[in-house]
């Protein structure tokens, strides 16, 4: 059997999945900003809708990682957007290293996508339930279970069909968006869950936790007060407060920062335009990647930790673990930087004390942020090398593109390979050089921390998908006042 008659072997099944209908002709900018706020609406209400049965008051196992899944801790999008993210990740490696062999220019093999990175979602909805489940950080309620006459083990099933129809609803949510709406569904969810942390972060008044609440009380007691350690690294913020500005305006100035390449049409006397290559060239993306493998190796630690596997549980050299967060051994080192309460060494006895656990020494905590440096820098420039390989955005690939659009830099020969060693000049560089800036801002953030316990990735993706969803409402807009731009582009 085929290459091509094997991939078209599950065709009558993906089309059996679930999907949003695509609308037919124009859809008005209104139009798509309506269903863009009512989508955002939903999201929200259903971040408020509990899961039925769960004990009440655990700890959210992914609360550092919730910038990339969305969702929110014991509501039925427990899982968020990370079986979305996760799949798209994985059959676009899939595709881009010819593993499946797919046509993305034909509408057939298109569909064959769309449809088996929906098949995935659904396998990653259950992928990421089980260790969940499995693993103690769902548990069900004994009380609720016991009322109700029936088993907690049926009642854990039930709370996992939960989980599975929420993260079915964010699939066919981010879908309506895609289709009906401005922007990515993905996009929108992690913007919402940043900007609510923010917002949540500076001005909630529920028991004056929102900063501006915390400095009106500190105000009360003085100068000194507002002066004081507590009130640059502890409660008030203010540090945090200037890292999230930085932050912002840094990632704002990344993305407007390129080079352009000027172009002309072969056939089209006068046509002329620009292919913009972007200081941060792979996106967020390499950053997600590299929290996602520090993510995975925690979860591993402490999983091995509270197992009884001779040698490895319980191995004070792998990592001991206090209140689910690594003491010491070697996960303490892969573990992220949250704030300034992990490389400060004073903030660092401080909590450790909490703890009821020994302090690292001065040495260790330094190599602890030597350790997260490393990973972040060299981690970004490793995996935004890799995505560009894989994801067609190297320079050979990007020179065919531009070849067959019939698009030519003025002044060389018509050629791909001339194109392809133009573009040796720029993106190879461009990709290293960014890989490094995100990294380096990832671990900023990280040091002095953000509002509302943002993380250094979170705001990343939030700004850079803020710009993005800026720069999509403005073209709607310039094709609602310009209609013959939509036949130009063939939107309509």
């Amino acid at each position: 059997m085929s290459d091509t008659q094997l991939k078209y072997i599950f065709e009558p099944l993906l089309r059996k999945i679930p999907a949003v209908e695509r609308p037919v002709g124009h859809v008005h900018f209104k139009v798509k900003l309506g269903w863009t706020l009512g989508i955002l609406v939903l999201y929200f209400a259903l971040m408020e809708v509990p899961l039925f049965g769960l004990q009440p008051e655990l700890r959210d196992f992914f609360g550092d990682f919730r910038a990339i899944m969305g969702g929110a801790q014991g509501s039925i999008i427990q899982l968020g957007i990370g079986p979305i993210v996760m799949a798209s990740i994985i059959l676009q490696l899939l595709v881009g290293a010819k593993v499946i062999d797919l046509n993305l220019g034909d509408p057939r093999d298109q569909a064959i996508y769309q449809g088996t990175q929906k098949l995935l979602v659904l396998v990653m909805i259950v992928a990421e339930s089980l260790p969940l489940i499995l693993g103690g950080a769902i548990r069900p309620d004994l009380l609720l279970a016991s009322n109700l006459g029936i088993s907690p083990n049926f009642l854990l099933f039930i709370i996992f069909i939960q989980m599975a129809i929420g993260g079915i609803l964010i699939m066919l949510m981010d879908e309506v968006v895609s289709k009906w709406g401005i922007g990515s569904g993905v996009g929108l969810f992690i913007l919402a869950g940043v900007s609510q942390s923010l917002v949540v972060g500076m001005f909630n008044p529920i028991n004056r936790v929102g900063v501006i609440w915390r400095w009106g009380e500190m105000a009360k007691v003085g100068t000194s007060a507002i002066l004081s350690k507590e009130m640059l690294l502890g409660q008030g913020q203010i540090l945090a407060l200037i890292s999230t500005i930085i932050v912002f305006l840094v990632v704002i100035y990344a993305e407007g920062m390129r080079v352009e390449i000027p172009l002309s049409h072969h056939a089209v006397r006068g046509a002329r335009g620009r292919y913009p290559i972007k200081l941060i060239y792979a996106s967020v993306l390499p950053m997600i990647l590299v929290r996602s493998l520090q993510a995975v190796v925690q979860i591993f630690g402490t999983l091995l930790w509270n197992s009884k596997i001779p040698l490895i549980g319980h191995n004070h050299w792998i990592g001991a673990y206090a209140e689910n967060v690594p003491a010491s051994g070697l996960m303490y080192y892969l573990n992220p930087l949250r704030g300034p309460s992990d490389w400060i060494p004073s903030l660092v006895v401080h909590k450790f004390q909490l703890m009821g656990e020994i302090p690292p020494q001065t040495w260790q905590i330094i190599l602890h942020l030597f350790t997260d440096a490393t990973v972040l820098i060299v981690g970004g420039i490793i995996f935004a090398i890799f995505w560009v390989e894989v994801s067609n955005m190297n320079a050979e690939a990007v020179a065919n593109q531009i070849h067959s659009s019939g698009l030519q830099i003025p002044g060389f020969r018509r050629s791909p390979t001339m194109l392809k060693k133009r573009l040796e000049n720029y993106i190879p560089q461009i990709t290293v050089l960014g890989g490094a800036t995100i990294g380096a801002l990832t671990l900023f953030a990280s040091l002095f921390g953000l509002i509302g316990g943002v993380t250094g990735t979170g705001m990343l993706l939030a700004v850079g998908i803020a710009y993005k969803l800026y720069e999509d409402m403005a073209s709607q807009q310039m094709m609602e006042m310009y209609p013959m731009m939509r036949r130009f582009l063939g939107t309509e």
